[in-house]
């Protein structure tokens, strides 16, 4: 049950969002393009991050580049 305490962790990295041009979902309200972003986990296909809104929510690696 690693995702109760996701906000709590340690960031992994950050990312930076490049659009939120979603196809099937809507995501302009939870990210912002140009706006860094901490990684609290990572899967092979999403970050999760802490969103707009203060939550951690899963979004598809396509719309972040990594900040190195």
């Amino acid at each position: 049950m690693i995702h109760i305490n996701w906000e709590n962790r340690q960031t992994v990295k950050q990312v930076e969002c490049i659009h939120a041009d979603a196809k099937k979902f809507i995501v302009h309200n939870k990210l912002t393009p140009g706006k860094q972003y901490d990684v609290k986990n990572e899967t092979d296909e999403f970050y999760f991050i802490i969103d707009n809104s203060n939550r951690v929510g899963g979004f598809y690696k396509d719309y972040f580049k990594e900040i190195n």
